[in-house]
């Protein structure tokens, strides 16, 4: 909860807040002996989950830099897309193409694409950087 404390976390709240807030809206809960051994174990199991994934995120990014990626759209006669390319359709287009799964949060595009050729998509996680390219083509 913003201003508070994250999941798992033991703090110190005021009674009252404690007993007419926080536990009836099941936000926290009081903290006995096995509740703080229970709450351990799941920050220990959200931090190996974390990690896993930043791997996984870091062997994706990877195996996009190898692969190019091409996206289809339609065009009016001066080569502008009708609709521009936005983080989805590019997600949609590596899962395709690349076999790649990747969440919307890491692709950092500044604002969709709206012309045909080849452009990098910057990529990046807490730790993890990369980009890989894709081309925009006309649909025929």
């Amino acid at each position: 909860m913003k201003g508070v404390g994250r999941a798992h976390e033991e703090i110190v709240a005021a009674d009252g807040y404690a007993l007419n807030f926080l536990i009836p809206k099941k936000l926290a809960i009081v903290a006995t002996p096995m509740a703080k051994q229970e709450a351990e174990l799941r920050r220990k199991q959200a931090t190996d989950r974390s990690a896993l994934d930043a791997a996984l995120l870091a062997q994706n990014i990877a195996s996009l830099a190898e692969a190019h990626i091409i996206i289809k759209a339609k065009v009016n006669e001066k080569n502008h897309l009708y609709d521009a390319v936005g983080k989805s359709e590019i997600i949609k287009a590596a899962k395709e193409q690349a076999r790649v799964d990747l969440p919307e949060g890491v692709i950092k595009l500044e604002k969709p694409i709206k012309e045909l050729g080849t452009f990098d998509i910057p990529v990046a996680s807490v730790e993890t950087f990369g980009k890989f390219s894709i081309t925009i083509e006309a649909e025929s």
